[in-house]
């Protein structure tokens, strides 16, 4: 059922590990197939990241596989979900009630849905499903239904708008956060100043880029940064220890999804730019 399971890792974990083994703890790909769900697993907080991309042919996000104890059981039996349409106009179908989704735009999905279908062509969902503990009304958002914020600059190359969409003050979930960041031409810097929440664990998916352009994602502790070069529509797990920011070689969209003890948007130990090593 999962293309990959990711396990919690140590700080300690990150010494001396090889670029590449860098990327296979915590870099999600091919998460975009034609005519396909994909899902990941992550014991961080439990998250399930996922695409699902419908072509001319109807999919369904699928019943859950394993364990054994579970099999046959909706996906979302325990489960709450968040859907983002990166790509072309599509359509989600909840327990037959049919919602529209224009690229951008973006669905709770309560915990004891039943059945989700996806349809349209051109149409790329992406999805963000953590463990719930009750239901919470499904909501569709748009850009302008969102909490905006704008931040930063165009002479410091991180001028951007902060969509906030699954949040208290938005909407109401279980334990999932959910926002998009859409970066200004000229901007290539985003999560400024750089910061680690250890409440919560953090996925990024970038996108909006072209096949040549590249992300440079930095993590780890503040005192021992790495960085994982990342592609177009691949996402990153952020555990609750690292840092989390990113620079690329033009302005981008990323989608950011938390979940962990909290739903406080500012919960978070900010890093002055000058402490990192």
């Amino acid at each position: 059922m999962f293309e990959k399971t990711f396990y919690a890792t140590h700080p300690d974990m990150m010494e001396c590990v090889s670029n590449e083994e860098l990327r296979d703890r915590y870099l999600v790909s091919d998460i975009f197939r034609a005519g396909e769900v994909v899902l990941t697993y992550s014991h961080g907080e439990r998250f399930i990241i996922g695409g699902a991309v419908p072509g001319a042919s109807p999919l369904a996000l699928p019943r859950q596989r394993e364990p054994a104890s579970a099999a046959g059981h909706p996906l979302l039996e325990r489960r709450e979900l968040g859907i983002v349409n990166i790509g072309g106009p599509g359509t989600v179908t909840l327990d037959g009630e049919e919602i529209a989704l224009a690229k951008y735009e973006s669905l709770y999905v309560p915990m004891g849905t039943a059945d989700v279908l996806f349809t349209g062509e051109g149409a790329r969902f992406y999805l963000l499903s953590v463990p719930a503990h009750r239901a919470f009304e499904r909501k569709k958002m748009t850009l302008a239904d969102a909490a905006t914020m704008q931040r930063g600059s165009l002479e410091t190359s991180n001028e951007r708008d902060i969509y906030q969409l699954v949040l208290p003050h938005t909407c109401s979930s279980a334990s999932l956060c959910l926002g998009m960041t859409l970066l200004k031409p000229g901007s290539v810097w985003n999560t400024m100043p750089p910061h680690v929440h250890e409440r919560r664990s953090e996925i990024y998916l970038y996108f909006d880029l072209a096949e040549d352009d590249r992300i440079f994602h930095y993590m780890g502790q503040p005192d021992a940064l790495r960085h994982i070069v990342m592609e177009n529509e691949q996402a990153v797990i952020s555990p609750p220890w690292s840092v989390h920011m990113s620079s690329g070689t033009r302005n981008y969209a990323f989608i950011w999804a938390m979940a962990g003890e909290n739903l406080d948007y500012e919960d978070m130990d900010v890093k002055d730019i000058c402490q990192l090593r």
